[in-house]
């Protein structure tokens, strides 16, 4: 599965990464959400650093829209890609079912080289899926840091060496949609996100996993500082997947990687939702903010 990641982009120029952007943002049709699509917070020309952000899987750009806006009132230039299947106005689409691993690492690829050209230097944000793809993208590009919340490296309480038959099977056996909370289904909330996943799609994106501790076992990351914020109470991504992709980057020389835990919350994956009822991404932020403007 090798060859996936079309290689490092061309810089632009902050003239050429404002058109990319509005290319990329052209796709955001009347299919789209009002609160789904792309978001770029800009200020006007080239600051010292910009920060790419990159939601989870069924969400939408919205669910990093409180710490993207605080990150731009501090100064940051940010971009949050809508991903590939993603944000769609119909929440009971099937479209994720066919969106493929390269299609995800190109969008995240895609997204990196607009930032490139919004600030001198460059951090790579991501939650779930999204910290998964900063990974792959710290692996192969160089960024000045990542910083991956929760990153989907594999399944809560499935030992990280059956991963990769789990991602095999799922890509294999007939897709199901499963909805993230039984009882409240489509009424889920927020909307701007989807109310159930295909089992293809986390097929796919344990393949991106599997595909990427292999890489960092044996090649040194390209990036060399990272940091993984992990959340003690996780209840859906493996946190002992993302130690182990800690312990195979750190035996590289030259990489320095931080491993973040975020304590004290109740039982939870979704931790960054702004408009979720409750205080519980509010008291995430209070760990993950300090984080995300401590990265010089």
């Amino acid at each position: 599965m090798r060859g996936w990641f079309a290689g490092t982009r061309v810089p632009p120029e902050y003239a050429a990464a404002l058109r990319a952007y509005a290319a990329l943002a052209e796709r955001d049709d009347d299919t789209i959400h009002a609160r789904g699509g792309s978001m770029l917070l800009a200020h006007g020309r080239p600051t010292a650093r910009a920060v790419l952000f990159l939601h989870g899987l069924t969400a939408s750009p919205m669910q990093c829209d409180a710490l993207a806006r605080r990150l731009h009132a501090n100064g940051d230039s940010v971009i949050v890609p809508r991903l590939p299947g993603h944000g769609a106005r119909e929440r009971l689409t099937t479209q994720l079912r066919a969106v493929s691993a390269r299609q995800l690492v190109d969008a995240a690829a895609d997204a990196l080289a607009i930032a490139r050209g919004l600030g001198t230097s460059v951090v790579v944000a991501g939650f779930s899926l999204g910290g998964l793809l900063g990974a792959w993208l710290a692996q192969h590009e160089r960024v000045d840091q990542l910083v991956a919340i929760a990153p989907f490296l594999g399944v809560a309480g499935v030992p990280g060496a059956a991963t990769a038959a789990l991602g095999a099977s799922l890509r294999t056996l007939p897709n199901a949609f499963l909805w993230w909370n039984p009882i409240e289904r489509e009424n889920l909330m927020p909307d701007h996100g989807y109310p159930r996943f295909p089992t293809r799609a986390i097929g796919v994106a344990l393949a991106i996993a599997t595909e990427l501790r292999a890489l960092a076992r044996t090649t040194p990351p390209v990036t060399r500082r990272m940091t993984l914020v992990t959340n003690e109470s996780e209840t859906a991504v493996n946190n002992g997947a993302a130690r182990a992709l800690a312990a195979a980057w750190r035996a590289h020389d030259g990489v320095a990687v931080d491993v973040h835990r975020i304590t004290g919350l109740p039982p939870s994956h979704e931790i960054m939702e702004p408009l979720r009822r409750g205080t519980l991404a509010r008291r995430a932020y209070r760990t993950l903010l300090p984080i995300l403007h401590d990265t010089a």
